[in-house]
């Protein structure tokens, strides 16, 4: 689990904690593929998720990614460093699968055994639906101001 002494670290851990653990306390796998997820768009980006900020919105990683999603660029969100020694429909299936990880539901998030079907091609990948905390402000409302 990607959280330990809740006491002192939540926020420090706060931009892998899936919404319905933010939100609700709720836990289980589902929000662990979330947590997971996040990684891997930052390793992609080349970014962390907390503390990200774009000159044209006030989204996190996860907002900016699916905002580049939505418009049809998704591999502009890979780090300059790795464009050219990746494969860019892997690259691609990696970001579909990750936004299907940080969907804002967990029934809406693939279980692990999925996300391992789609990451190596056998199973049909699905678009992603909304995802869990887009913003920054969203965010500190929703986790400070509860």
């Amino acid at each position: 689990m990607l959280l330990f002494n809740f006491q002192s670290n939540i926020f420090s851990c706060s931009g892998y904690m899936s919404p319905e653990y933010v939100l609700d306390g709720l836990f289980s796998m589902k929000s662990d593929v979330f947590g997971f997820e996040v990684l891997v768009l930052e390793i992609l980006s080349g970014k962390k998720n907390r503390g990200f900020s774009h000159l044209e919105h006030n989204h996190n990683l996860l907002g900016h990614a699916w905002r580049l999603w939505m418009e049809k660029r998704p591999l502009e969100l890979l780090d300059t460093s790795l464009r050219d020694s990746c494969d860019g429909t892997e690259v691609l299936r990696c970001i579909n699968v990750a936004l299907l990880c940080v969907q804002q539901y967990p029934v809406d998030r693939p279980n692990m055994s999925l996300k391992l079907l789609m990451l190596s091609g056998e199973s049909i990948l699905p678009q992603p639906k909304q995802l869990g905390f887009l913003s920054k402000e969203i965010f500190l409302r929703r986790t400070l101001y509860q």
